[in-house]
């Protein structure tokens, strides 16, 4: 028999997850190409078959260059948006200030189609537009949100930071492990490692541990197999 709804005195859980959105994408990229690259990067030399000196020099460099890299296509990347943003921003300061009637109707517009009715949908603009017009258009008309706005530097140092220490896990593997044994060592730790980042990952998110982990190692392991059989193909070709 189905139980009848009972109202509940517990105060709901409204702590949302969105404004988390600009660095947490950074980091969890970051992180997620600084384990795959360095570890794919470390596999593909040793199966090469190289000397574990060699084998560390690439990862280290890989390391280096990874994180420079991360920061620079980050920060232009995101450069870019911001300065899409701006030019929207200006555009529409432009439009209020030489079209605010039709930029009120345009706002009821939006209104109206999200469901109000055309008179509450007018009195919703006027009054919206009266306290921050600009606002009031770059949320419900561009999209904007000053939560989810373009940090170029913010994502730059992110990224990179978070790509270091990604690569850092299984560089020191590498480090301490035998080098007869490298191979199935630095696989077995690097899946060990994705699978925390993208658990991690996806509980900052508030989204589905399980999805969010499966999804890196996937891609994770099918870097490192793509590497080691090109170490693998190189070693013999030069063997």
């Amino acid at each position: 028999m189905k139980q009848p709804f009972e109202a509940s005195n517990e105060t709901p859980n409204h702590l949302h997850k969105s404004h988390r959105v600009g660095w947490l994408r950074a980091a969890v990229m970051g992180a997620n190409d600084g384990i795959v690259s360095t570890a794919s990067l470390l596999i593909g030399v040793a199966a090469a078959a190289a000397s574990h000196n060699d084998i560390l020099l690439a990862g280290v460099a890989g390391l280096v260059a990874g994180a420079m890299s991360m920061a620079a296509g980050e920060y232009v990347s995101v450069s870019s948006q911001a300065d899409t943003e701006q030019a929207d921003i200006e555009l529409e300061k432009h439009h209020l200030e030489n079209h605010a009637e039709y930029e009120k109707k345009e706002l009821t517009d939006i209104y109206v189609e999200r469901g109000l009715d055309e008179a509450l949908a007018a009195e919703v603009a006027t009054q919206l537009m009266e306290h921050d017009a600009l606002g009031a258009h770059l949320r419900d008309e561009l999209g904007i949100h000053e939560r989810t706005t373009a940090q170029p530097m913010l994502a730059s140092v992110t990224s990179a930071t978070s790509f270091t220490v990604g690569a850092a896990f299984p560089l020191i593997v590498a480090f301490f492990a035998p080098v007869n044994h490298l191979l199935p060592i630095l696989a077995g730790s690097s899946m060990l490692f994705l699978i925390g980042l993208g658990s991690l990952a996806a509980k900052a998110g508030g989204a589905s541990k399980r999805r969010g982990a499966l999804r890196v190692v996937l891609w994770g392991a099918m870097a490192m197999i793509a590497t080691a059989a090109v170490g693998r193909l190189f070693a013999v070709l030069m063997g």
